[in-house]
């Protein structure tokens, strides 16, 4: 008995030591993703005002306002394709390689790199809403998101099939808005904005539910430096899936300038 009761309260004791990590390692994985929003919005905003001017030039925007050489550069030239599909080609080439290869350190300096890069994509919606409605659109897309999240931590619900099915949605969408780049069809825009939204609200749910899983699965390792690295990539996938939430709710909610 004595020996049962020893091996009972060890088990307690490790599941208490299990709870307290996945409370820090989801802890890392928002704080992370939170440094990581803010990158992006300090990026864009910064990009943007040093892109739009109120002095003629070459480049007429609208609204009495015009693009620098910068703005130019950055969204009319042919660099607004690499600035367009470099951070996809980072998500699906870069980022795998960066994850068995690279130190934790790297892993956080990759993410923050990415979020800026995004971010200085993101200028132009600064050029066509207004900042009440970007704020708004933000708050609506905060509050969803911390719903859906709080969903996928604490349901008993197996998300995992629901998850393969949304990955595969995402790759129908991306190639959608890449036929709609040339085709400018706004009925095919409007429905890859609900689709959009759909998708990335379940990945939202999708993704919390993995990340606990694998914290859970993996924090018996005793591996600090992969739970780290875990932690980025989970940060990661909920940064992506909160910033096209974002984005095809501004598409709804946006008033333009």
């Amino acid at each position: 008995m004595a020996e049962l009761n020893t091996i009972r309260s060890a088990a307690g004791t490790r599941a208490a030591q299990i709870d307290e990590g996945l409370r820090a390692h989801m802890n890392k994985v928002y704080g992370t993703m939170s440094v990581g929003m803010l990158i992006t919005a300090l990026a864009a905003w910064a990009i943007s005002g040093l892109s739009i001017t109120s002095t003629p030039t070459e480049y007429p925007l609208g609204n009495g306002e015009f693009l620098t050489g910068l703005g130019y550069t950055l969204y009319v030239s042919p660099l607004k394709w690499v600035l367009m599909f470099a951070p996809l080609a980072f998500i699906f080439f870069g980022w795998g390689a960066l994850m068995r290869r690279g130190s934790a350190a790297a892993v956080q300096l990759g993410f923050f790199v990415f979020a800026a890069v995004i971010g200085v994509s993101m200028g132009t919606i600064f050029m066509i809403y207004t900042p009440y409605s970007i704020a708004q659109t933000f708050i609506v897309t905060a509050i969803a998101f911390a719903g859906l999240s709080l969903y996928g931590y604490t349901t008993k619900k197996d998300l995992s099939g629901m998850g393969t099915f949304l990955i595969m949605g995402v790759i129908g969408l991306i190639v959608a808005m890449v036929i709609n780049i040339f085709l400018q069809s706004p009925a095919m825009m409007f429905a890859i904005s609900i689709i959009g939204i759909l998708i990335f609200a379940g990945l939202t749910a999708f993704y919390t539910q993995d990340i606990k899983n694998t914290y859970v699965a993996h924090a018996s390792h005793g591996d600090q430096e992969w739970l780290d690295k875990a932690a980025y990539d989970g940060a990661l996938s909920l940064y992506i899936s909160f910033l096209n939430m974002f984005q095809f709710l501004l598409m709804f909610m946006g008033q333009q300038e």
